[in-house]
């Protein structure tokens, strides 16, 4: 199965727990799209259409299912675009939310993106949603 990995690249913990849910994708068998590593990183508006295109053009390309890290004080904007977008396209998505709970973080995650997937607070209970795709 194709995974798409959604999530904040600001810090080196989000970019570090992008990666261990990489790992874990892949120990499980699945092949992965990590935009930061398969794109790269905008570094100008200039980079929009590149990234546009090689993200959710080429990246989405035969996504079964979505998982996003919402770790932190907001999603970030094109987080929560890819969650939107795989939702209108029927892709399932899941959260991963180690800081807090969804509840604790609800005025950061909104009620839209709290309704929309299920949300689980570890790897362990990430494994466990993916073996279940």
């Amino acid at each position: 199965m194709k995974i798409y990995l959604a999530g904040k690249l600001h810090t080196e913990h989000e970019k570090n727990l992008l990666q261990n849910v990489d790992s874990l994708c892949v120990k499980l068998g699945h092949t992965t799209f990590l935009p930061h590593r398969d794109v790269g990183i905008a570094q100008s508006a200039q980079d929009a259409q590149r990234i546009f295109e090689g993200d959710i053009t080429h990246g989405f390309k035969d996504v079964q299912l979505v998982i996003a890290v919402l770790d932190g004080f907001h999603v970030g904007a094109g987080t929560a675009w890819e969650l939107g977008y795989a939702y209108a396209k029927g892709i399932p998505i899941l959260g991963l939310k180690t800081d807090e709970s969804p509840e604790d973080g609800f005025e950061y995650l909104s009620s839209i993106l709290i309704a929309s997937m299920p949300i689980v607070r570890s790897m362990q209970e990430l494994e466990a949603e993916i073996n279940k795709h």
